[in-house]
This record gives C-alpha cells, structure tokens and sequence, in this order.
C-alpha cells in the first residue's frame, strides 16, 4: 500500500468492517516512536454508532412516500 503525495491511504474494507469505522467516523492518529495507530476519536454526544449511521442514511430515500403512506403499508401486510 502505497501513501498518495497528499499524506492519504485507503483502509481496506475488511479492516474498517472490523473496527467499525463508517464514513464520516472521526479517528486520531497515534505515534508510539515506532509505528502509527489510527483509533476511533473520542465519542461527542449524539455521535454513536447508530446516530453517525442515521446522519450518513438521511435524506438518501428515493421513494415519494408520506410516513402515513409508509405505515398504512406496514399494516396492511
């Protein structure tokens, strides 16, 4: 893997998986005098897992449906 003239390197897929790491996660970067570790910030409210997932997914919908439109189709079912 190869770092690109601006300081940047991708992740693998499997490695964000694992640790959980979504688009927009905030990391740091730590130095230990021999190697660099990139961890996860430190959380700031509101911002979990679910809420960076929901923040990510808001607005993507693509169906012109109502919430009353939605739900009348969850109870006919």
């Amino acid at each position: 893997m190869r770092i690109t003239s601006k300081g940047q390197v991708t992740i693998p897929t499997e490695i964000r998986e694992q640790a959980g790491l979504l688009p927009h996660t905030e990391v740091e970067f730590e130095f230990d005098g021999e190697g660099v570790r990139i961890v996860r910030a430190g959380h700031r409210k509101g911002s979990s897992r679910g809420a960076l997932l929901i923040s990510h997914l808001r607005g993507r919908g693509d169906v012109a449906m109502s919430t009353d439109d939605i739900m009348a189709m969850t109870r006919d079912g």
